[in-house]
């Protein structure tokens, strides 16, 4: 299974693109009732990990219900892909981009935390490429400034902790900021 169909498999049907210097960012629609874009070829680049040292693969999601204000998504998720690709540095589970101001009009989200991608299955994590490499699939999850402070304090661990105890709507970019101390 190519990228595009492991892909649609989960976020569902591709229904648009946009080219970008090194990679598209994909637009689909479905999963979870909401609109998801999606890198696809920046997994052709391979990026360092400060953790292990090794070049990893990564592509990159993110989503939102298509009531809330998604028509920034795509361009941001761009900019993200080229910020990597300049730095060479991959994103590791945990980091934060931004704060880089609200998301939208009175939206509380304005960072992005790499994650996981949770609300999918297992094997969605990992797709194999056209190289015959493994691309990590990175979900740059919108949280808010007070939030990324918080991981900033406690780590990404003592982060994800609470939002398994909060079960906020991760896909909703107009939710409330998680009660942290």
């Amino acid at each position: 299974m190519g990228l595009i169909e492991h892909l649609e498999a989960r976020l569902g049907a591709l229904t648009g693109g946009w080219k970008r210097d090194g990679f598209q960012v994909g637009a689909f629609e479905g999963a979870f009732g909401a609109k998801w874009f999606a890198t696809v070829g920046l997994s052709r680049h391979p990026l360092h990990s400060r953790a292990s040292g090794r070049h990893l693969w990564l592509e990159l999601i993110v989503g939102s219900y298509p009531s809330g204000p998604v028509n920034g998504l795509p361009h941001l998720l761009g900019q993200v892909a080229d910020e990597l690709l300049v730095s060479g540095q991959a994103l590791l589970r945990g980091d934060v981009l931004g704060p880089r101001g609200p998301f939208a009009p009175g939206s509380a989200m304005e960072a992005l935390y790499a994650a996981i991608p949770v609300y999918f299955d297992d094997e969605f994590a990992a797709a194999d490429v056209d190289d015959g490499n493994r691309a990590a699939i990175v979900w740059l999850t919108p949280i808010s400034a007070g939030e990324a402070a918080y991981v900033a304090s406690h780590g990404w661990n003592a982060f994800e902790d609470e939002l398994i105890k909060h079960d906020p709507d991760l896909l909703d970019l107009g939710r409330a900021e998680l009660p942290l101390r």
